[in-house]
């Protein structure tokens, strides 16, 4: 109108987990300590606009500041037909205890999660050759069970070679590294020392562990007080 015309674009938005500012964790060091610790993770792709999930082991590298995640496909997988340079998430969580509000100090409160969770979205690269994928394999076997490469190195290089043609190697090399970190931040010192207590007691080793990152969260705030 009046001899002007304007365009419209529509940018995509940054791919990101929902993270309250109050339960953000951005300690790298901690992210990938703990991506390390709980290395059994969920890789999502996409395939025809639907999604694909599989869990696996992960060997995470990091060097020069660049974080890489190292794993296998079965080749028998579907997923293991995603195309080369696909953008991928990889989900690492573990340790997750529901919270009860009889820890809390007023009546008006309902039941809640805590946990930790870190999303790491990069571009999946296929590892084609043989004698990288066997490197990656190694990786693996040194970072899961150092006693057994002394094993497969014996193992006859048939085996192995079949072993190799069976898997669909790959690594993800991270963009976007995002960690949430739910553990009753928003609560008392009195609640949060029932939680600590109360999970802490508790058979499942999940809470448990909970407990122990509740318990050094509240010693390093007192140490910063």
């Amino acid at each position: 109108m009046g001899g002007s015309s304007s365009t419209k674009t529509n940018a995509r938005k940054p791919l990101s987990m929902y993270i309250p500012k109050l339960f953000e964790s951005i300690d790298r060091d901690e992210i990938i300590a703990f991506m390390r610790k709980y290395s059994f993770a969920t890789i999502v792709s996409t395939t025809a606009g639907l999604p694909e999930a599989t869990h696996l082991p992960f060997v995470i590298e990091e060097k020069d500041n660049q974080l890489t995640l190292l794993s296998h496909f079965a080749r028998a997988n579907p997923q293991a037909q995603i195309s080369d340079r696909q953008e991928v998430l990889v989900i690492f969580m573990e340790p997750h205890a529901y919270i009860s509000p009889s820890h809390y100090e007023k009546d008006t409160n309902v039941p809640t999660w805590n946990y930790m969770a870190v999303h790491a979205y990069g571009k999946l690269e296929l590892i084609d050759d043989d004698l990288a994928a066997e490197l990656l394999l190694k990786k693996m076997i040194s970072n899961y069970e150092q006693s057994y490469m002394q094993q497969w190195d014996s193992l006859p290089q048939d085996y192995r070679s079949k072993m190799i043609k069976g898997i669909s190697a790959f690594q993800v090399v991270v963009t976007n590294l995002q960690a949430k970190k739910k553990l009753s931040q928003n609560r008392s010192n009195i609640e949060k020392v029932s939680i600590i207590t109360s999970l802490a007691q508790s058979e499942s080793t999940p809470e448990q562990e909970i407990a122990t990152y509740l318990q050094a969260m509240q010693s390093l705030q007192k140490t910063d007080e």
